[in-house]
């Protein structure tokens, strides 16, 4: 008995030391334990188009819409990674991009049905109300659904985006003409012989390399990067896209111009009847003018506008700090 308890007090004892030297980690509001994100990826069979996804962190979620149209989810990473602390990304490729399906008609690329693809993997994810975000491109679709389910979304976030493609075509037009004159007339002339169909066999369904480092290159430029130019770009290189789908939506008669079926996005006069808490954000020198950042401010009640200095398109890229913290800030305000 006396053996029995002299153990029982020796292991009190070790307990209590062992406590005061490895106190329990407590963590904050927000911050996960572990400090460890798996990613979790996969498909969503959006009635018969699968649909690549990949989630990460923690917290509401925040599903994540790309530009092109035709790119993917990649362009984002790394430097939306520090929001994963406090929300939860979704990351989404596009129907025809990415690691999502390739559809045999190009005609099914339109942002009518994408808009229904995004809420099938809302539905299938089980991500109940969203918080959404949507760049370039994806800002657009990201409009279209808080046109048709903005019962679905807690906050709406538009990035370097239009409302209007006749206003972005007259930004384009302000943009030819302030170009080098050597630069123009390079790229009218291959504008005029036409985009498509030149080259070896394994060319003719894409931008030549010579139009795209003439438009992507030096035209485009100085409007996707200010601060912080990505030293990787290669405007060859951003050809690696599902040209198929670029050419429905955008159009085949060249970056200056969008004649394709993105033609129909004309959305302005019904921007009013969104009442979701929304934030825009905008480049000083973006490809998208802020002045179309500044209509969509004014026409959607309530929304905050954001224009980030010394940025371009890729805003995220030229002031990832300011641009995160901006996100932040809107999904998760401080208390005063």
């Amino acid at each position: 008995m006396k053996r029995n308890l002299i153990a029982l007090l020796a292991a009190m004892v070790f307990l209590a030391v062992a406590c005061r030297q490895a106190p329990e980690k407590v963590s904050k509001p927000g911050e996960d334990a572990t400090a460890t994100y798996a990613i979790e990826q996969g498909f969503v069979d959006a009635n018969g188009v699968l649909i690549y996804y990949k989630i990460i962190g923690s917290g509401a979620p925040l599903l994540v819409l790309h530009g092109g149209p035709g790119a993917s989810h990649d362009y984002f990473l790394p430097y939306l990674l520090p929001l994963l602390r406090s929300n939860r990304l979704v990351f989404i490729d596009e129907r025809g991009s990415g690691q999502s399906q390739k559809l045999e008609n190009p005609k099914v690329y339109t942002v009518e049905a994408m808009v229904e693809d995004v809420e099938i993997v809302r539905q299938k994810l089980n991500l109940g109300q969203v918080n959404l975000l949507g760049h370039s491109y994806g800002g657009v679709l990201a409009q279209a659904y808080a046109l048709k389910y903005q019962q679905n979304l807690a906050h709406l976030i538009l990035c370097s985006t239009f409302q209007s493609t006749r206003k972005l075509n007259d930004v384009f037009r302000a943009m030819k003409a302030k170009m080098a004159p050597e630069l123009l007339a390079r790229i009218e002339k291959m504008e005029k012989a036409g985009l498509y169909g030149h080259g070896k066999e394994y060319e003719k369904n894409r931008y030549s390399q010579e139009y795209m480092i003439a438009a992507w290159g030096e035209g485009y430029f100085p409007y996707l990067y200010q601060k912080r130019p990505d030293a990787n770009y290669d405007p060859a290189a951003n050809g690696s896209m599902a040209w198929d789908l670029y050419r429905e939506m955008w159009g085949p008669h060249g970056e200056f111009v969008i004649d394709g079926n993105l033609a129909s996005v004309e959305y302005e006069d019904r921007l009013p009847t969104i009442k979701v808490p929304t934030l825009i954000t905008v480049g000083d020198r973006d490809e998208c003018d802020p002045s179309l950042s500044r209509t969509m401010n004014e026409k959607i009640p309530g929304s905050k506008l954001v224009i980030f200095p010394e940025s371009g398109h890729m805003t995220f890229v030229d002031q990832p700090d300011l641009f995160n913290a901006a996100v932040n800030d809107f999904l998760h305000p401080r208390r005063q």
